[in-house]
């Protein structure tokens, strides 16, 4: 997000401010996080433009130049629009509607048990395997 504003009190020289938020994600240690910059212009006494970039009160680098993990100072992190690393957690803990996969009760049945009811086969094993048996 892109975001104009006509601060009254511009670091000395800046010409216009520019917010930006960017979510990133480390593709190295998958830690997330999100940011918001000003980004600053400025006219160079050469008359060359340049930005600043300004993140909690502190010029820091270029979050599009190489990005760090703050995890594990990682530099193959993934950058995104705003707000991505909050929608993905809060995705992360909204209730699930499908139950999570987990073991299922089988009943053992000895070889010797009577055969199931009428309109109805019970699978054995054996009865999975028996096309892949060879013949012999």
């Amino acid at each position: 997000m892109t975001e104009i504003t006509g601060r009254a009190a511009l670091r000395a020289g800046a010409t216009a401010v520019v917010n930006e938020s960017y979510s990133f994600a480390c593709m190295r240690c998958g830690h997330g996080w999100e940011q918001s910059y000003e980004i600053e212009h400025h006219t160079g006494a050469d008359g060359h433009e340049f930005v600043l970039y300004v993140a909690d009160g502190r010029i820091v680098p270029s979050p599009l130049s190489r990005p760090a993990c703050r995890h594990c100072d990682g530099h193959v992190v993934r950058i995104m629009r705003p707000g991505r690393v909050a929608s993905a957690r809060n995705a992360a803990h909204r209730e699930r509607r499908v139950p999570p996969a987990g073991p299922v009760d089988a009943v053992w049945e000895p070889d010797d048990a009577p055969p199931p009811a009428a309109g109805r086969h019970h699978w054995h094993l054996s009865d999975l395997l028996h096309p892949f048996r060879r013949a012999g």
